[in-house]
């Protein structure tokens, strides 16, 4: 069974400037090389992942497997979280 973090295939997306990013919801993206946690708009959406740039992503140890349905991607930071005041 693979480690890291599942993620629904639907989530993984590719933006025109290239960078791969995981959309969490709520406006709240993630960039899947980085770790990062980024802005982005409507009009920055490419497409979904291909399986070529997934292959990419396994051959620079960002993600582990992948199938039709989902992402295994290594460890990513957690999401922000907001605390209960």
């Amino acid at each position: 069974m693979a480690t890291g973090t599942p993620i629904n295939r639907q989530m993984v997306i590719v933006l025109k400037n290239g960078i791969i990013a995981i959309d969490w919801g709520d406006g709240l993206y993630q960039d899947i090389r980085t770790g990062d946690f980024i802005p982005v708009l409507e009009t920055d959406y490419s497409h979904h992942i291909l399986n070529e740039e997934l292959d990419w992503l396994i051959k620079i140890g960002r993600v582990i497997s992948y199938d039709k349905n989902t992402v295994q991607s290594q460890s990513l930071p957690e999401r922000p979280q907001r605390t209960i005041d």
